[in-house]
This record gives C-alpha cells, sequence and structure tokens, in this order.
C-alpha cells in the first residue's frame, strides 16, 4: 500500500505543498462565508450586537469582519500565509472561548460547541507551520 501512494505522490515533498494549497485555500475560502454571514446575514449591526451581548465591545465585530474578508482574501491568494495564518488565530479562539465556550465542548450542542472552532483554530497553526504551498504569491 506504501508503495502505491508513493507512486501516486504521497509523502513527497511536491505532496506537502500541494496539501498547503489546499488547506490554504479552504481556509480562505472559510473565512469569505463567515464574514458574507455576518454582513448579509447576521448584518455588521446585528453582529455589533451579539458581540457586545458577549461582553466584548460592539466594534470588535466590525474588526473581525474585516479580519475575515481581508485574511480570507490573503490566504485564498497566498499572500504571507504564515503570518496572515497566526493573525487570525485569536479570531477562532475569541469564538472558541467567548461565543461556543458555554455550549460545551461538541459542535452538535445548542447553538454549537467550541470543538470546530478549536479544530480551525489548530488548521490555521498547521497552516502557518506548513507556509503558502502551491501557487503562492508570496513565500512564507
Amino acid at each position: 500500500m506504501t508503495n502505491i501512494l508513493q507512486s501516486l505522490g504521497f509523502g513527497s515533498a511536491n505532496s506537502i505543498q500541494t496539501a498547503a494549497f489546499i488547506l490554504r485555500v479552504t481556509l480562505g475560502a472559510l473565512f469569505l462565508a463567515h464574514a458574507w454571514l455576518k454582513v448579509f446575514v447576521f448584518t455588521p449591526a446585528g453582529a455589533a450586537q451579539y458581540f457586545a451581548s458577549l461582553g466584548v465591545p460592539g466594534f470588535v465585530a466590525y474588526l473581525t469582519i474585516a479580519a475575515e474578508v481581508l485574511g480570507g482574501l490573503a490566504l485564498i491568494l497566498g499572500v504571507q500565509t504564515s503570518l496572515v495564518s497566526l493573525l487570525l488565530i485569536p479570531v477562532l479562539l475569541g469564538a472558541a472561548i467567548l461565543a461556543h465556550g458555554p455550549n460545551g465542548f461538541w459542535f452538535t450542542n445548542a447553538n454549537g460547541g467550541w470543538e470546530y472552532p478549536a479544530f480551525w483554530a489548530v488548521a490555521l497553526l498547521v497552516q502557518a507551520l506548513l507556509g503558502g504551498g502551491l501557487l503562492a504569491v508570496t513565500r512564507g
């Protein structure tokens, strides 16, 4: 089985670059999707009210939306991937602790537990370690 995987390129330096690319684009698309949700479904004002209900100043919702849009685009394009990934981790940790922490671990719990945003934060750390991978505008 190992020989088959190796013949398909798995475990090679190129497959690591491909994996970094796939992870980078997926994370970027997810950040854009979450920003879209905050802008077009919840509305920025609604997101600000929700943040305030968590004890976080409402203006942080606008900063979060900006981070999700700019960070998502940077990840998709591969611009300073490692730095952008590290800068986005606090967004997910904030979501895990403040928004989802009280709901328990499982994301299937009512209002979603902290499992998913915590996993996403770990994925960002892995992305930072891998760098941009294939087709990144900048290295790193």
